[in-house]
C-alpha cells in the first residue's frame, strides 16, 4: 500500500478553488470532479487513488477490472474492504464502471452482453453487475454505471429490448435492496444509444425508482440533437452519473479537454444548476499511456470552466471584486 498521508473528506494537499464539498453554497461550486481509473491502466490502484488526492479530485471513476479490483478474482470482498478504507483515508467518493473491455472474455469486446442471444451468456455479464452493486455497496458509491451492448447481428430491435429488460431485472432489484442506484449509459453504436433510448427502457421497466442515467457530455456532442447543456437540463430528474470529455460532432473518440467541440462552461453551469451531487468523471480510456499527466491537466481545466463569470459593473467592465488573472 502506498505511505501516502491519510486525510479527512476535506483534507488536501492542494486545494482547488472550491470551498466545500457537500453542494453548499455557490451552486457553480457543487461540482464534485473524478477521474476515472481506465484512464490510469498502467498504475496500480492504489497509485492510482492516491495521484487523484494529491491532485485534489473529489472522487474517482473506479472501472472493476483485471488490474483494478477484479470482480472476478478471490477474496473479493476483504479487496473491497480494503479499497472502501483506501478511499476513506484519502477523502475520495467513487463511482462503480462496469466498462471493463475484455474483463468477460479475452477474446470478445465488452463481451458478452446483456443482448446476447445465448441465455448463459447474458447471465455471465448480469452476474458481473450484481457483483458490481455488492462492491459499489460496501465502497459507499454513489452509483453503479452499466450500458446495454451492441445488439448482435440477426437479433430484431425487439428482440434486444426485451433481453435488456429482463437482464436488468435482476440487477435493479440488487440495486433498490442495496441502496445503490444503477445508472445505464447511453452509448454510441449500443442498442441504448441516446436519451430516447433510456427513456425507452425506463417505460418498458415500469419506472423503477433505482432505475437511473449515466450522462457522458461527449456522447451528447457526438450524437444527440440537443446541445450538451440542453441534455444536462433534459436529463436532470434521471441524472445519478456523469461522464466528461472533449469530443466532435459525430465521432465517437473521446478527447482531451480543448481538443474537441464542445464549450464547457454553459455545460457545467446547467449541471450545477441541477443540483446533481454526484461525481463527474473524466473518461480518457484511450489515454491510459499518459494517464498521470491528463489526469493533472483537466482538473485544472475544469475548475476554470466551472468558476462564475466576472461581474461586470454599469460601464461593462469587470467588477473589482470578481476580476481574475489570466490562466497562463
Amino acid at each position: 500500500m502506498s505511505t501516502h498521508p491519510a486525510r479527512g473528506p476535506q483534507g488536501r494537499t492542494a486545494p482547488g478553488p472550491r470551498t466545500n464539498r457537500d453542494g453548499a453554497g455557490d451552486p457553480t461550486h457543487a461540482l464534485r470532479f473524478g477521474y476515472g481509473t481506465n484512464g490510469l491502466a498502467d498504475l496500480r490502484l492504489d497509485d492510482a487513488l492516491a495521484l487523484l488526492a494529491d491532485l485534489g479530485y473529489d472522487g474517482v471513476g473506479l472501472t472493476l477490472d483485471h488490474m483494478h479490483l477484479d470482480p472476478l478474482a478471490p477474496g473479493l470482498a476483504a479487496r473491497t474492504r480494503r479499497v472502501a478504507h483506501r478511499l476513506a483515508e484519502l477523502g475520495l467518493g467513487v463511482t462503480v464502471e462496469t466498462g471493463a473491455r475484455y474483463v468477460l472474455d479475452p477474446r470478445r469486446k465488452h463481451g458478452p452482453s446483456l443482448l446476447d442471444p445465448d441465455p448463459g451468456d447474458r447471465a455471465l455479464r448480469t452476474d458481473l453487475l450484481l457483483r458490481a452493486v455488492r462492491v459499489a455497496a460496501d465502497l459507499g458509491a454513489h452509483a453503479v454505471h452499466c450500458f446495454s451492448g451492441i445488439t448482435p447481428p440477426g437479433t430484431d430491435e425487439e428482440t434486444a429490448w426485451k433481453r435488456l429488460a429482463e437482464a436488468l431485472t435482476p440487477v435493479l432489484a440488487a440495486a433498490e435492496a442495496a441502496g445503490v442506484p444503477l445508472a445505464v449509459e447511453p452509448e454510441p453504436g449500443h442498442l441504448l444509444a441516446d436519451l430516447d433510448g433510456f427513456h425507452r427502457l425506463r417505460r418498458a421497466l415500469g419506472d423503477p425508482e433505482p432505475l437511473g442515467l449515466t450522462l457522458d457530455i461527449g456522447h451528447c456532442q457526438c450524437l444527440e440533437p440537443l446541445s450538451p447543456a440542453d441534455c444536462v437540463r433534459a436529463a436532470a430528474p434521471w441524472l445519478r452519473h456523469v461522464q466528461i470529455e472533449d469530443m466532435r460532432r459525430g465521432v465517437h473518440e473521446h478527447l482531451p479537454f480543448g481538443d474537441g467541440e464542445i464549450d464547457f462552461p454553459p455545460v457545467l453551469e446547467a449541471l450545477a444548476a441541477t443540483g446533481y451531487q454526484g461525481l463527474t468523471v473524466v473518461e480518457l480510456p484511450r489515454h491510459s499511456h499518459a494517464g498521470p499527466h491528463f489526469a493533472e491537466r483537466s482538473l485544472p481545466f475544469l475548475h476554470r470552466a466551472a468558476a462564475p463569470a466576472p461581474r461586470t459593473s454599469r460601464s461593462g467592465e469587470p467588477a473589482a471584486t470578481h476580476r481574475r488573472e489570466p490562466h497562463p
